[in-house]
């Protein structure tokens, strides 16, 4: 508990021992014939005034300040003012117990509230705990400690073990296992070395290393992550607005309908002659506005979009706001990306096809040389085959043919290295591979040498990833991509998606996302799953912008509204199931509270609900909501 949640507690404590003392010794005196509560005399009549005014002021005094601060700033209408009023014209007309517990169980149930959200706040920050407090710089041999804020990029800074990585950059020295499980929820151990890439937030397990910072902590992974969650809160969802605007209404209408309660049938009564019996339909009155208190609603519904986006977190999808929680829930269409989101995006020789006399090993070394030059996945994918080391001096005369391939002198022969388009350039009648995958047709000397087949790994769990998906309510799974339409469609039936769109440019892929926009219904929602960085454009226009493999990536973390902190694309499927339970309760919650409130309405304003039910309507369903509303922080599959 907090100092402040320490004192309330105290307050509740010393009002309730009062009051019982208040009313076990009005009753003694009452049974023994000392004072007759029923027509006392005007000093018993003050005694008993005074007596229960302090408890009830004790326990009270804030919410009356509040409900005066708010009158004087034109913000009338909210629980503070309903509370204030109900139970000050219950004091005026003799209800002095009721008063004080009224004002009692009120602030028992602010209590609770408080409590609830302090707890689910504090998880949160647990799941979260990333942020470093310190960097470890050396100096003359000794580490000294210096705020991660005036680490300047370039820096070799020295992470020990058991100490988060405060900074994004390259390790330099020595090799350790990380724990990422704060960033990815995967309790599986990264293995790094010198020459990866590391980022912050990592807890380091085992060895020490040297990081060289490529970053200002300020750019750093864990210092966009903890933006992100931070300001979570701040893009509401349709059920949060709805509430807002609800009780924005609701709350002024109540206090004229109590108004009304108060007055017009004792006018009635008069008119026609009976007694006017304004205590009964005022007290009726009052008990109305204890009753109608929004705060079930107002305090429930924001602590359940609070609690799934935490139960996100720990599963390591980070979402940028309730709305887009909740958009998910009404998600019928995926468009995914191929590379990097459905499959990993490391191509892989999976095919040597040697001809005119040439070897495997020559065909690949051939092709591996005159590819040396060139970062493309694909080079690096040969010379990874190849996997000896690339002497440079062999090579001459490199040159890269847009959108064809590469050639080159190697060891004092012409080899280029490309595409059909090459062959068909060069005038080669190039072989046609029997198996799917990114063909590299070799040429030396003007002769036509073989091809070499590269594939895209498919992840392990794409396939279920699908399959979970429409398990989740999807009716359609699209896949995009810049392959060729062979290859394309080879993964997209291997992973059972329902349409597949190939040979697009990242500028058709938003023209596609467009086309799939204007199909759909009104309320059905579209999700873009993308690496985040070369899909921002379409994560920024799609419904729902996704971003997969995105650790450590910025681009992903500004254009995406859900980062999910690892390659999973199973943890779609997820998302949508923390989304349904989140606006399942808030739906329970909306439901109930609103069913209970407007049954005691109409109940107290027959007379039928004393003070003591208006207690339970109010409190009551307040603890019972909140205490619903926390079971979204957690999620298990």
């Amino acid at each position: 508990m907090t100092k402040k949640q320490k004192k309330v507690l105290r307050r509740i404590i010393i009002s309730a021992v009062l009051l019982v003392a208040m009313a076990v010794t009005f009753t003694v005196l009452e049974k023994t014939g000392t004072v007759d509560l029923e027509n006392p005399s005007i000093m018993w009549r003050c005694i008993e005034i005074v007596a229960y005014l302090i408890p009830y002021l004790i326990i009270g005094y804030d919410i009356l300040k509040k409900a005066f601060l708010g009158i004087i700033h034109g913000e009338v209408f909210d629980e503070n003012f309903l509370m204030a009023i109900a139970t000050v014209g219950a004091m005026v007309l003799g209800e002095y117990k009721e008063a004080s517990a009224v004002m009692l169980f009120y602030q028992i149930g602010e209590l609770f509230q408080s409590y609830a959200v302090g707890k689910s706040r504090k998880n949160i920050t647990a799941l979260m705990d990333i942020r470093p407090d310190y960097a470890n710089i050396e100096k003359d041999g000794k580490l000294e400690q210096v705020d991660p804020d005036d680490v300047q990029i370039g820096t070799v800074i020295v992470v020990q073990p058991g100490e988060k990585v405060p900074i994004d950059g390259k390790v330099v020295e020595g090799s350790s296992s990380l724990n990422t499980s704060a960033l990815t929820g995967e309790s599986v151990p990264r293995e790094v070395h010198v020459g990866d890439e590391i980022i912050s937030g990592c807890v380091n397990l085992t060895g020490l290393i040297k990081i060289e910072t490529s970053k200002e902590f300020g750019e750093s992974t864990v210092s966009k992550i903890l933006d992100l969650v931070e300001n979570s809160s701040m893009k509401k969802s349709r059920s949060e607005n709805f509430i807002t605007r609800f009780a924005k209404y609701y709350t002024p209408a109540v206090c004229i309908a109590a108004l009304a309660l108060a007055v017009l049938p004792p006018l009635v009564n008069i008119i026609m002659g009976n007694p006017a019996a304004w205590s009964k339909w005022i007290i009726r009155a009052l008990t109305t506005l204890v009753i109608s208190c929004p705060c079930a609603l107002v305090i429930s519904i924001p602590l359940s979009f609070f609690g799934g986006i935490g139960g996100a977190s720990a599963k390591g999808i980070l979402v940028k706001g309730s709305n887009y929680l909740e958009a998910l829930s009404y998600t019928k269409y995926v468009v995914c990306d191929k590379t990097g989101t459905l499959t990993k995006g490391v191509f892989q020789v999976t095919e040597i096809h040697p001809e005119g006399g040439m070897s495997e090993a020559d065909l690949l070394e051939k092709a591996a040389l005159v590819e040396s030059y060139s970062n493309h996945p694909i080079s690096k994918s040969l010379k990874e085959a190849y996997g000896k080391e690339i002497d440079n001096n062999r090579v001459t005369d490199a040159k890269e043919i847009s959108g064809h391939g590469v050639s080159a002198v190697v060891d004092g022969h012409e080899v280029a290295a490309g595409n059909v388009k090459l062959m068909k350039q060069m005038n080669i009648q190039a072989a046609v591979p029997t198996s799917v995958g990114t063909e590299i047709h070799v040429v030396v000397d003007g002769k036509y040498a073989g091809y070499i087949l590269i594939s895209d790994v498919v992840k392990p769990n794409a396939k279920e990833a699908i399959s979970g998906l429409k398990a989740a309510g999807v009716e359609k799974v699209v896949m995009l991509t810049g392959d060729a339409k062979k290859v394309a469609d080879a993964v997209g039936s291997e992973l059972g998606v329902d349409e597949v769109r190939s040979e697009l440019l990242p500028g058709d892929k938003v023209d596609e996302v467009e086309k799939l926009i204007a199909a759909k219904g009104e309320k059905e929602k579209l999700a873009f799953v993308g690496d985040g960085i070369n899909d921002a454009p379409v994560l920024s226009r799609a419904d729902i912008g996704i971003a997969m493999g995105a650790l450590g990536s910025d681009a992903a973390i500004e254009a995406a509204d859900i980062v999910l902190m690892d390659d999973d694309p199973a943890k779609i499927a997820t998302a949508m199931k923390i989304s349904k339970k989140t606006l399942r309760i808030v739906h329970q919650n909306i439901v109930f509270a609103l069913v209970i409130k407007f049954a005691c309405l109409a109940l107290g304003a027959v007379g039928f609900v004393n003070m003591w039910w208006a207690i339970f309507a109010d409190v009551g369903v307040m603890i019972l909501a909140v205490l619903n509303a926390t079971r979204a922080l957690s999620f298990k599959e």
